[in-house]
C-alpha cells in the first residue's frame, strides 16, 4: 500500500508516502504559508504520488464533526490565513480517494499506538511541546474528540515560585502554552530554548509546567503510557525532571508501579522519533480506506 500522510504544523508541513507497516518512504518538507501557496505545494507533491488515501494531521483548533458544515475546517487558530479556512476541502478538490483528517497530536498518538512506545496498549496520551503544546487521546482503542477536540495546550496551570513571566499565549496568558511552549521559553529567558544550558534553572521551571499537566492526564485519564514529544522535548536534561514533578504531583497516590517505581517507562519520549506525525497520519489514511 502507499498511503499519503500530511503532518500540518504551524511552522512547516511535512508530507510523506508511507505502507500497512507504518515505514516511511518519502518525505519533503514545506514552509508553512498562505494557505493556497502551502497546498498547491502539498497537492504538487500528492499529484506525482500513486497515492490509495492520504491522513492529514494538522495544527488546530479543527471542526471534526463529519455532521457539520463545516467539517474539515481550520477554526480560530491566530495563524495568518488559515482561521475559518477549508483545508480537508481544498485536498478534497484535487483527490478521489480516502481521506483521514484529525489533529496532529491525535495523529501522533494514534502513530505511537499503532507502531511506536504504546503499541499493544489501549491508551496514550501523547503531549507536544514545540511551537505550541497539544495533547492528544487515545482511549480504550479510540481516538478523543467530544465537542471540538482536545485542547490540553490551554490548561490552566499553578505558577512557579520563581516565575514572574506574564504568559505568552494569546487567548489564555499563562496557560500551559503560554508558560511552557518553545515561544514562551524564548520570550521569558531572550534565548531560544536550544541555546539555554543544560543545568540552566529554566529546566526545572519547564518540567514544573509540564508536569502539572501530565499528573493531571493520569488523574483524569488513566493512560496506561504517557509520551512527550515536539522540539522541547529535544533536551535531553527535561525527561528525568518532569519524571520527579510528576511524582511530586501525585505524591503516591496513584498506587501503579509504573508511577511509582517505573516511571522512566511510562513517561517517555516518542518511539517514533519525529515520525510519530507523519506516522499518525499514515494511520489515520489507512483508518479512513477501512472505514
Amino acid at each position: 500500500m502507499r498511503i499519503g500522510a500530511v503532518e500540518a504544523g504551524g511552522t512547516k508541513f511535512v508530507c510523506g508516502i508511507g505502507n500497512e507497516h507504518g515505514e516511511i518512504e518519502k518525505r519533503i518538507s514545506i514552509p508553512t504559508g498562505e494557505p493556497e501557496e502551502t497546498l498547491a505545494q502539498v497537492i504538487a507533491f500528492f499529484k506525482e504520488e500513486d497515492v490509495e488515501a492520504i491522513g492529514i494531521g494538522t495544527f488546530g483548533p479543527i471542526n471534526i464533526d463529519k455532521q457539520s458544515e463545516h467539517y474539515g475546517y481550520v477554526t480560530t487558530t491566530p495563524k495568518p490565513g488559515w482561521s475559518n479556512y477549508h483545508f480537508l476541502g481544498k485536498m478534497k478538490q484535487s483527490f478521489s480517494i480516502p481521506f483521514g483528517w484529525d489533529t496532529d497530536v491525535n495523529a501522533a498518538a494514534l502513530g505511537e499506538a499503532t507502531w511506536g512506545a504504546a503499541k499493544g496498549l489501549d491508551s496514550c496520551v501523547y503531549y507536544t511541546i514545540g511551537t505550541g503544546v497539544g495533547v492528544g487521546i487515545y482511549a480504550e482503542g479510540h481516538l478523543v474528540h467530544g465537542l471540538v477536540h482536545p485542547e490540553g495546550g490551554h490548561v490552566l496551570t499553578r505558577r512557579h515560585p520563581e516565575d514572574s513571566f506574564e504568559g505568552a499565549c494569546p487567548y489564555h496568558g499563562d496557560c500551559l502554552e503560554g508558560m511552557a511552549a518553545g515561544p514562551a521559553l524564548e520570550k521569558r529567558w531572550k534565548v531560544k530554548g536550544s541555546e539555554l544550558a543544560a543545568d540552566h534553572p529554566a529546566w526545572a521551571i519547564e518540567a514544573f509546567y509540564i508536569g502539572q499537566a501530565v499528573a493531571s492526564s493520569i488523574l483524569l485519564l488513566s493512560p496506561k503510557k504517557v509520551i512527550l514529544g515536539g522540539g522541547v522535548m529535544h533536551q535531553k536534561q527535561l525527561l528525568p525532571l518532569i519524571h520527579a514533578e510528576v511524582q511530586k504531583n501525585l505524591n503516591g497516590y496513584v498506587s501503579a508501579e509504573a508511577v511509582l517505581s517505573k516511571i522512566d517507562q511510562y513517561i517517555v519520549t516518542p518511539g517514533l522519533g519525529d515520525n510519530a506525525g507523519l506516522c499518525g497520519a499514515v494511520a489515520l489514511g489507512l483508518r479512513a480506506m477501512q472505514a
